[in-house]
């Protein structure tokens, strides 16, 4: 029997969200704080979502494991050609298999559009990358079955453009350096479920924190809560994104971030980062392979390599591997 898609069949929002070149997507952290990154999706045929991360960018997938009700915002246009750009928020159930993909299989439209969208990404697979980039295509695969669909105004009518002026007093406060180079952020926070929610919002500094604005059908509650910002060119390159982390509350003067951390994983933009990220990518992949008992599996290359030219055709599963792109038992485990 054929499943029945949440997601709408309407041919002006599914060519929109299509055309987005990135979504923040929340999971539940393990305190249960919602915690958002940009991500780049796509949308299968049967109205699922697929995303994929690194096994060195693992969270998202282990959160997935742990409380599947997740979120995506389609609300940053860039790239995407769309003007006006309607915001598509999309509340659902995640899974993720504990199954490491080391060649593109299941995945192949997924390839081919970042390959497309992202062409400096082919670099990676170059013969002298490879020893650097080899965890950046261990990938676990992450499945959406959409079960609310919510459609917003776009960006460019709810706020004409600028960033929120600066207040005295707000300089100290944790991630005013990075909220204000941006005029909006995303809110991430939970529902009276727990269930996480989204929605882009200009973040306007007082002493205590940060007033935020929600919609109508984003009915947020007290709790845990991030501001996310990201930034990204046409070509998906020159990428930033930092999350401020606190406590959402209600004040007299609407809802407030009161935030107490800033997280920045790929750095700030000091000549160090990229070396930083790096040897973390390294630590974090051979500590997720260490707690399985798995030695680090060989990357299908070529198989990534003919969805990144462009014209190329079908591929074939290169020995150790059982044709699926996850390496078989004799090339994973250690003896």
């Amino acid at each position: 029997m054929e499943r029945e898609s949440v997601f709408p069949s309407v041919p002006s929002l599914t060519s929109a969200v299509d055309a987005y070149r990135t979504c923040e997507f929340v999971t539940l952290g393990r305190s249960g704080t919602p915690v958002a990154w940009p991500t780049a999706v796509a949308r299968r045929p049967d109205g699922t979502f697929l995303l994929t991360t690194s096994l060195a960018f693992a969270q998202k997938a282990l959160n997935v494991r742990r409380d599947g009700r997740v979120g995506l915002l389609f609300s940053d246009p860039t790239g995407s050609g769309l003007d006006p750009a309607p915001q598509v928020f999309v509340a659902g159930r995640a899974r993720c298999p504990d199954e490491i993909m080391t060649g593109p299989q299941g995945a192949e439209d997924y390839w081919r559009m970042l390959f497309e969208r992202q062409p400096h990404s082919r670099a990676y697979l170059s013969a002298p990358m490879r020893p650097l980039m080899q965890w950046y295509y261990l990938r676990l695969l992450i499945t959406v079955e959409p079960e609310r669909v919510v459609v917003r105004e776009p960006l460019a009518e709810l706020w004409p453009g600028g960033s929120s002026a600066a207040v005295t007093g707000t300089e100290a406060l944790p991630g005013a350096a990075q909220l204000g180079r941006f005029p909006t952020a995303v809110l991430a926070a939970r529902d009276a479920a727990g269930a996480p929610l989204l929605a882009r919002t200009r973040p306007r500094p007082v002493p205590a924190g940060y007033l935020v604005d929600v919609p109508p059908d984003c009915a947020v509650e007290r709790g845990p809560a991030t501001l996310l910002v990201h930034r990204h060119d046409e070509a998906l390159n020159h990428m930033y994104n930092a999350s401020v982390r606190g406590d959402l509350r209600r004040t007299e003067a609407g809802w407030m971030l009161v935030p107490s951390a800033v997280v920045e994983p790929m750095g700030s933009g000091r000549p160090t980062d990229a070396l930083r990220v790096l040897r973390h990518t390294k630590r974090s992949t051979d500590r997720y392979l260490e707690r399985r008992g798995l030695r680090r599996p060989k990357v299908q290359w070529d198989g990534f390599r003919a969805l990144a030219t462009p014209g190329a055709g079908g591929t074939g599963a290169p020995d150790g591997l059982d044709g699926t792109g996850r390496a078989d038992a004799a090339g994973e485990r250690t003896p």
